[in-house]
């Protein structure tokens, strides 16, 4: 039988904190607040361990409960930040996936969803496959979307401009990994100084910190183990180029 932890009201959760942990709460109505808007898994469980002690499990004498909140709020600025240019680029990408392959291709939706017009490499194979299935989806099914919707019901095609539209990140950086080299040089030169291997991997990384921010997980900690290029800001920052 695994230990589950039990149910703890609002009050036995301040209890636990102020008497177990050793966390100051000064205003217990406003740590209250707080446990109700963000929850305690979230806030306590996320933003411990800048202020605990690893031996004792325990706070660090004088750690007040507004010092925990105040890191929250600064992380979720830190998000609020990184999400407002992620989307920028985010935008950029489906504008010029969309605009590229259909130069090359047209706008029929058979057309994105056959293999042949994607990168034949066998190691990607997986990939593709997952993505065709998923613009097929979108394409075939989804009812999600007034706009596609409309699309498929009046034209019986749903273009790429269209679709891209409803492409999560992580299925714009995989058909753009999915794209035959040629096309990814074309997008890529669309970002000064970017190749078209180094724009997977920015890709890759912005993947994974664009959904810590979506899901409003901890992001000033936050790493991911995917590399990124070495950038002009590596020499101007002084920033390591190889390792952590």
């Amino acid at each position: 039988m695994q230990n589950y932890k039990p149910f703890l009201s609002y009050t036995q959760q301040l209890d636990k904190l102020e008497n177990d942990k050793n966390l100051i709460i000064a205003n217990r109505a406003y740590a209250e607040t707080m446990l109700k808007r963000i929850g305690y898994f979230a806030l306590i469980s996320g933003y411990k361990n800048l202020f605990r002690n690893p031996t004792t499990k325990k706070y660090k004498d004088g750690t007040a409960f507004e010092e925990i909140v105040a890191l929250y709020k600064f992380d979720e600025g830190l998000r609020e930040l990184f999400l407002k240019y992620m989307l920028q680029i985010e935008q950029t990408m489906r504008s010029l996936l969309s605009y590229y392959f259909s130069r090359q291709h047209g706008n029929q939706q058979s057309r994105y969803l056959t293999r042949t017009n994607y990168d034949q490499n066998p190691r990607k194979a997986n990939d593709l496959n997952r993505l065709l299935n998923e613009l097929g989806d979108i394409a075939l099914k989804s009812k999600s979307y007034d706009y596609i919707t409309y699309q498929r019901k009046k034209y019986g095609n749903i273009p790429i401009w269209a679709l891209v539209k409803v492409l999560t990140f992580g299925n714009i950086s995989k058909m753009y990994h999915c794209f035959p080299q040629r096309m990814q040089a074309e997008v890529s030169k669309n970002f000064e100084k970017v190749n078209e291997k180094e724009l997977m991997q920015y890709l890759r990384v912005l993947t994974k910190f664009r959904n810590v921010c979506a899901h409003n997980d901890r992001l000033f900690s936050f790493v991911t183990k995917d590399d990124i290029p070495d950038t002009a800001l590596h020499f101007k920052l002084n920033i390591a180029k190889k390792g952590n």
